[in-house]
């Protein structure tokens, strides 16, 4: 699935605040996970992302905060919010609601509100991370409330960042659905246009 304008997913105003980026969503998978001496079959369904840019965020982007959910219907949805450094969310920010059959919506900034219900901060580097979200996309008629499935899932690298493994349940259209997924959000330790 190309995400963006045909796999071209503009992130800020200036030229090259663009990256290339298709997923493949829904793969069914499966493998073994060896934990010490022993192996588990493991079965499931699976998300790829493929991105690649030519240049940092624009000035005053200060991190991004980057949903990927498979519903249990099997559609699948991806969004971003660019944060900036005023609080408000850039316009730039995107995503995209895939059907069953393959069918690609592409979603602007106006066509969802994501509200934080709780926050946790790590311990380790003092950064307070959503830990709690309400969606609520209209033109879908789809809403939904997740969390981590651990809180701590935050990475100490190079760049500190959170990212780990959610689940979130609603309703579309009146009918009960669940998502199991992921959530990245970066710049909550300290602002991405500083280290990238």
């Amino acid at each position: 699935i190309p995400q963006g304008d045909c796999g071209y997913s503009v992130k800020g105003p200036e030229l090259g605040n663009a990256s290339t980026y298709y997923s493949i969503v829904q793969q069914q998978t499966q493998g073994t996970i060896t934990v010490g001496e022993e192996t588990f079959e493991v079965t499931g369904f699976t998300w790829k992302d493929h991105e690649y840019s030519t240049t940092s965020l624009n000035a005053g982007t200060i991190g991004w905060d980057w949903f990927s959910l498979q519903l249990d219907q099997g559609t699948s949805l991806m969004l971003y919010l660019l944060r900036r450094e005023d609080g408000s969310i850039s316009p730039n920010s995107s995503g995209t609601f895939i059907s069953a059959d393959g069918t690609v919506q592409s979603l602007d900034s106006q066509d969802w509100q994501l509200q934080v219900l709780d926050t946790w901060k790590s311990a380790t580097s003092q950064a307070e991370y959503p830990c709690q979200w309400q969606l609520s996309i209209p033109k879908l008629d789809l809403t939904l409330t997740g969390k981590p499935l651990i809180n701590n899932q935050e990475l100490n690298l190079s760049t500190v960042y959170w990212e780990g493994a959610v689940n979130f349940q609603g309703y579309q259209a009146q009918t009960p659905v669940k998502a199991k997924g992921y959530v990245e959000m970066t710049g909550y330790a300290q602002s991405l246009d500083q280290v990238l």
